[in-house]
């Protein structure tokens, strides 16, 4: 099914989606597996798989933590790539590719997403990549038909993201707050306000990252996005109490 349409029915039956994230081959490939897998049992809608990059300029100190881990321990984008085909191959969800414009423009852009196709991903988060320079990048996705998913920020003008929702599909990312992902984000009017913003300027649907922690946060969501998304929250239970408590948390957030 395409992108957005899964998207709409789904959030048509549960109100708002849950969107996780993992770094690929953190602490290991073989426990990125029981994560991704702990994740789709406990009701993920759909899923960013990170390839690790030197410099996520985008990600705080804890999925800062996981990159440095898992090139410390060797992992390739080849590798991240093989991984995501056992993923996708294995567990009927969206899966998406996140990661910075550095890996795709060493990789190709007709590469990266010719290997995306091949290995069942339905698009990719470049987190670091503005549409104005991102053709080359385009065309190489629409050609293998893939999702470009582009951000909205507090910061950007109304006329910008008009244009970038024009460029993007699937659903456009929003990032709650300046700064970098796993630090407080105020769940206020603020928000409410920049995300009623973010829905005149696309008819996309609407994810929201970068701060959202638990159920409170999932509640205030709920008919201001389609999407919430949570990755540091995750990340930190499993390192400090094991993949089963990551996983009933993740059950309790949805539940």
């Amino acid at each position: 099914m395409e992108l957005e349409s899964y998207i709409r029915e789904k959030q048509s039956q549960k109100g708002i989606l849950l969107m996780t994230h993992i770094v690929m081959g953190y602490p290991t490939f073989e426990e990125s597996f029981r994560i991704v897998e702990t994740m789709v049992r406990a009701g993920a809608d759909l899923m960013e798989l990170q390839i690790p990059f030197s410099e996520p300029v985008a990600d705080g100190p804890t999925i800062l933590k996981a990159n440095q881990v898992a090139l410390e321990n060797g992992v390739s984008t080849r590798a991240c790539f093989e991984f995501a085909g056992k993923v996708t191959d294995r567990f009927n969800i969206p899966f998406l590719v996140m990661t910075y414009f550095n890996i795709v423009f060493k990789y190709g852009s007709s590469r990266f997403a010719g290997e995306m196709a091949r290995r069942g991903l339905k698009g990719a988060i470049i987190a670091d990549l503005p549409p104005e320079e991102a053709q080359d990048y385009l065309v190489a996705m629409e050609s293998e038909g893939l999702v470009p998913i582009f951000l909205f920020s507090p910061t950007t003008p109304f006329d910008r993201m008009r244009y970038i929702g024009s460029i993007g599909k699937g659903f456009v990312y929003c990032v709650a707050r300046k700064g970098v992902t796993g630090t407080k984000t105020e769940f206020s009017e603020v928000l409410h306000k920049y995300l009623a913003r973010c829905r005149r300027a696309t008819s996309l649907p609407l994810a929201v990252g970068f701060g959202v922690k638990d159920s409170t946060d999932i509640v205030f969501l709920k008919g201001k996005a389609d999407i919430a998304v949570i990755g540091s929250q995750l990340i930190r239970i499993f390192e400090e109490k094991g993949i089963k408590q990551m996983g009933d948390f993740l059950r309790g957030l949805i539940g």
